[in-house]
């Protein structure tokens, strides 16, 4: 009989049995070990072990939301891991592993051979031990490696749960770009301080208070930057704001000039308010998400607004915790479109995984459609691999042509500033006419060549929404109609 796991609803310190018969032991936040009953052993081959390795998140039913596999080191790096990876940090990412390297092997019986779900010693707290939320750990090289370089790794801020610290994981492949202007204060830290008053960020509740910026700002390199949501919306720089700026439920980084879209980030804020079990921080973080929502006209934006009031106004009635969600559509419901019920399966996503996969009555079906979902993926990633190419050629032409102007202001500068003096020194009244005229020449061709930077500077729209002139006269580029 296959092996069958079933979690016993409990704090997470007693074992959870598996149909087998035999115990799977809690184990401690970070904790890494080897073999059976959390990874495969004698997989592929007799005397081949597999590791592996728990973050620190644990679900309420108290097993790890982060758990990493490690293949044995005579199998080598898999493909298609970003950095010195090595391991794996989904279930998904193993199986696509084991049937692209193993085409042969039956994957069910490999995950039946050992425990997926992995139960924790500490019971969590808001979803989080001790409150907190943190990032997942990496798959590195080796475990001991990883543990001795994050022995050694210091925060520049000196905050001792900053994110890097903890290795990322397995889905962010992109760096942060190199910054010589904020980050070179020694005392800042572009993981944990807020680039506006550079205070540390709080990463208590899902992070609700603080978004860091994402935005692709060179190929392979996002900007990283934090900033708390509050400070954003004391200087005008997050929620509704008109003007020049232009935003709307959005939020503007003063380091990179990039908008991003709050909502999201309202979704994960409602999705973590569901868990909080005071009625005074509930209502704290309640009004942040208002005043982000607040004055958009954004359908979406208003329904969220008017789901947040309603909450807090049945807080502020003394409706307990236990009642105040109910009678409400689920939080991911409202920006995604589907009923309680779906979004109830979608959280359960993993069991049911779990039971597809060994089910003999739905494996052939489910191999059809989840390979059709990988070459779906496959098909996006390079999609998306082409765009970023594409919008980097079109960044470095820009650059290019922005700086060479900049230059070539920059040497104009220099001269009238040498014509300038030497007209200023001159004594002769016949050659000091001559200078003049040179000097109001030189001015007038700075003025000339100002004007054409500023229309070289409309690229920052995009080259689709410049001028086809411009992007002919100043770039080089003929544009087809």
């Amino acid at each position: 009989m296959e092996s069958m796991e079933i979690d016993k609803e409990s704090n997470g310190n007693t074992p959870t049995t598996r149909e087998n018969g035999s115990h799977l032991r809690p184990v401690a936040p970070e904790e890494s070990g080897e073999g059976f009953p959390y990874a495969p052993v004698d997989w592929p081959k007799p005397g081949d072990i597999w590791k592996w390795r728990v973050g620190r998140r644990v679900a309420f039913n108290g097993h790890f939301l982060d758990r990493y596999l490690y293949p044995p080191r005579r199998l080598g790096r898999p493909e298609n891991l970003p950095g010195s990876k090595r391991g794996f940090a989904s279930k998904l990412s193993v199986e696509r592993y084991i049937r692209t390297k193993f085409p042969d092997a039956n994957v069910e019986a490999f995950f039946a051979s050992f425990s997926w779900k992995i139960p924790s010693k500490v019971a969590p707290t808001n979803g989080n031990l001790e409150g907190h939320t943190f990032l997942p750990f990496e798959e590195t090289a080796e475990n001991s490696e990883s543990d001795s370089q994050s022995d050694a790794a210091r925060c520049k801020a000196g905050n001792k749960r900053c994110d890097s610290l903890m290795v990322q994981a397995e889905n962010v492949s992109i760096s942060a770009m190199p910054c010589d202007i904020c980050c070179n204060e020694p005392r800042f830290c572009r993981d944990c301080c807020c680039i506006l008053c550079c205070k540390i960020i709080n990463s208590k509740y899902g992070g609700y208070s603080y978004i860091k910026c994402q935005a692709l700002v060179s190929e392979g390199y996002i900007c990283g930057h934090v900033a708390h949501i509050d400070c954003a919306l004391r200087t005008y720089m997050a929620g509704t704001v008109g003007g020049s700026i232009g935003l709307d439920v959005e939020y503007y980084c003063r380091r990179c000039d990039t908008k991003t879209d709050l909502v999201s980030h309202i979704t994960r804020l409602l999705q973590t308010c569901e868990s909080v079990d005071s009625c005074e921080e509930l209502e704290k973080i309640l009004t942040v998400g208002i005043c982000i929502l607040r004055g958009s006209q954004r359908s979406t934006a208003k329904g969220l607004l008017n789901r947040i009031e309603s909450v807090i106004a049945k807080l502020k009635c003394g409706t307990s915790l236990d009642d105040v969600w109910k009678a409400e559509e689920d939080v991911s419901a409202i920006s995604a479109g589907v009923s309680p019920h779906v979004m109830a399966e979608v959280t359960n996503h993993q069991d049911l995984l779990d039971s597809v996969i060994r089910s003999p009555h739905t494996v052939s079906l489910s191999l059809d459609y989840r390979a059709e979902v990988l070459k779906l993926e496959d098909e996006i990633d390079q999609a998306l691999h082409e765009l970023r190419k594409s919008q980097a050629s079109e960044y470095k032409i820009a650059e290019d042509r922005l700086y060479a102007q900049k230059g070539y202001l920059h040497n104009l500068y220099q001269q009238l500033e040498r014509e300038r003096s030497e007209w200023t020194h001159c004594k002769s009244i016949t050659k000091k006419d001559v200078l003049l005229d040179a000097v109001l020449n030189r001015v007038d061709q700075i003025k000339q060549e100002v004007a054409k930077l500023k229309d070289m500077e409309q690229v920052a729209k995009g080259f689709g929404r410049t001028s086809k002139g411009i992007l002919r006269e100043h770039f080089g580029l003929e544009i087809e109609e």
